[in-house]
């Protein structure tokens, strides 16, 4: 139960729910899908047959489920939206990226990955104007000394100097400049081994895993996993040039070459610009095993796996879309879309691209300032997605992503969970048939989601004793490893 106190509604509600004669199939519902915060709703009936005998084998409706309705899990990845499905995406992103460094047996990665080049290498913004922050030495430019949870951190020093508009336009192009980084890099390694682009391909392959993070100050950076295989990906060995201070060395040429920046045209009172990767380039070497450093494969993937679930609202900016969703935030009227029109304009959003007034939102003025910033260079660059992006201070990119023969994907580990479950039912409806001839009839439709004042407070229950749980399974396993290695 929530320390906070309760209104009476919610807590009228949630007697009602927990006095109803179905709330243990209620409860079992919301359990199964982890304590989703959102759940989705769904009314339908499934049949099952035998293929040969037209023998039906199990039917199910939800006529008889609480509300006449299924609720299944959201699936957001946002902590901020739903945690518990932000748990779920957290840790198939882990899996993901640790399967790439120390191997998995089940997805066909061998553990001598391990011995592959790898470095955790992380690509930062340029700066766009001087911001609060906490030197190792000393104090801020501002003369005050903040603490770590200071909300006036990573804000400008001088607003109206600062480069809002640079800012967001960095951040729509970073996934075009992290395009250009890779082909670079491709390149630089080339190069080292003295090789061309085409006999680099015959012998060794770039691999990589990714993450996007806001900093404090709104700006996106990269955390990336690269590594060197051998050309048919991690199930091969790399050529015996290929090391980490080679890849090291490449990594910092391929950032700093003219040839990896994105240009932006001049329009309006916008200058022309020209982004690249910020000076302060960090790459540490991925080891297998703790020898003092941080830099594990566990920490790594722990690492990214958490700033898979975040997005700007880490800056203080909305987590929800605020463009026009009749014109998707371009301003202008699908219909008369023509110079010579006065009715050019979008009538919902009066050419604004928002369907929110930015003013009113309640968030800190430097996210108000980047995300308005969106809204007003729309019009200037009209084949970028700014005003849809403006919830995202412009960056319009996968916050995870991986090259194709890093490891496994996501939809393999979905997949296994969902044949997990598959087999789960059919072991629990015993039936003597194989899958293959069995027939499976189904008609599913969406009848809303979200959750009562009530039910949101049992769920958020739910979670954190499933969340309990986790963490003291993860502690037993611990301390059992821990005992082991002491015998």
């Amino acid at each position: 139960m929530p320390e906070q106190l309760l209104d009476r509604a919610t807590l009228g509600d949630l007697l009602r729910v927990a006095s109803a004669s179905d709330y243990d199939r209620w409860h079992e519902q919301i359990r199964r899908t982890g304590g989703c915060s959102d759940p989705i709703h769904l009314t339908g009936w499934t049949l099952t047959k035998d293929k040969t005998t037209g023998q039906t084998l199990h039917h199910y409706s939800t006529e008889a489920e609480p509300g006449a309705r299924l609720r299944i899990a959201c699936g957001n990845r946002r902590a901020s939206r739903c945690p518990s499905c932000a748990w779920t995406y957290a840790g198939d992103t882990y899996h993901l990226i640790r399967a790439g460094l120390a191997g998995d047996d089940h997805r066909d990665i061998p553990a001598t990955v391990r011995d592959h080049p790898r470095v955790f290498a992380t690509l930062t913004a340029p700066s766009f104007g001087r911001v609060h922050n906490r030197p190792d030495r000393g104090a801020c430019r501002c003369g005050t000394r903040h603490p770590a949870d200071d909300p006036a951190l990573g804000t400008a020093l001088d607003p109206d100097t600062y480069d809002y508009a640079g800012a967001v336009l960095f951040n729509n192009h970073a996934g075009q400049l992290w395009q250009r980084f890779t082909n670079r890099l491709r390149r630089e390694i080339a190069a080292r081994a003295g090789l061309t682009q085409l006999e680099l391909k015959e012998c060794a392959r770039l691999s990589y895993g990714k993450v996007a993070e806001f900093q404090k100050r709104g700006a996106i950076h990269f955390h990336a996993v690269i590594r060197l295989d051998g050309p048919d990906g991690p199930g091969t060995p790399p050529p015996t040039w290929a090391t980490v201070g080679l890849l090291e060395d490449a990594i910092r040429a391929a950032a700093a070459h003219p040839y990896t920046s994105v240009s932006a045209p001049a329009a309006g009172d916008q200058p022309a610009r020209t982004f690249r990767w910020g000076t302060q380039l960090d790459i540490r070497p991925v080891k297998a095993f703790d020898n003092g450093t941080d830099i594990t494969e566990q920490a790594v993937a722990s690492y990214i796996a958490k700033y898979a679930t975040k997005a700007a609202e880490t800056t203080g900016a909305t987590d929800t879309p605020v463009h026009c969703r009749r014109c998707q935030g371009t301003g202008r009227s699908r219909r008369y879309d023509r110079p010579d029109s006065p009715l050019s304009q979008c009538a919902t959003c009066h050419g604004t691209g928002l369907n929110e007034d930015l003013t009113r939102l309640g968030i800190p003025e430097h996210a108000r300032r980047l995300m308005a910033a969106c809204a007003r260079l729309q019009p200037l660059y009209p084949d970028r997605p700014l005003a849809r992006w403006a919830h995202m201070l412009g960056f319009r990119g996968h916050f995870s992503s991986k090259s194709r023969r890093y490891s496994t994907t996501l939809g393999a580990l979905r997949q296994a969970r969902a044949d997990y479950r598959a087999a789960q039912e059919h072991a629990a409806l015993r039936h003597d048939q194989e899958p293959d001839t069995v027939l499976v009839l189904a008609d599913w439709r969406y009848a809303g989601h979200g959750h009562t004042p009530g039910e949101s407070v049992l769920a958020a229950t739910i979670a954190r004793g499933l969340q309990l749980n986790r963490e003291t399974a993860r502690e037993a396993l611990r301390d059992q490893l821990t005992d082991e290695k002491e015998r």
